[in-house]
């Protein structure tokens, strides 16, 4: 199990995500690697709040701000005024 964020930025450099992940947790290790539609897909077809917050940062970094407010509010959130990287630095320590 991961114990911080630079483990989880270190863990980047792997050819898939540890063992034991989340898939919150996973959905952004692949938008870590930069593969948007593998995060994506991950969280796509969930319902809980904990991916619903996921999928709008997704949304976010998509550019569909329309559709990330929808999942926002899903996750019972508000878009945060930061940037896209604070945004998925927060939600890394959240999920750990």
């Amino acid at each position: 199990m991961m114990k911080d964020t630079a483990e989880f930025k270190q863990s980047l450099q792997n050819e898939n995500p540890g063992q034991g992940l989340s898939v919150q947790l996973k959905a952004l290790w692949y938008d870590g690697k930069g593969d948007w539609q593998r995060a994506h897909a991950q969280v796509d077809h969930l319902d809980d709040r904990s991916s619903a917050h996921v999928h709008a940062y997704l949304h976010r970094k998509e550019g569909d701000i329309w559709n990330a407010d929808y999942w926002y509010r899903r996750a019972q959130q508000t878009r945060p005024d930061i940037s896209l990287e604070e945004e998925w630095e927060q939600l890394v320590v959240l999920f750990l």
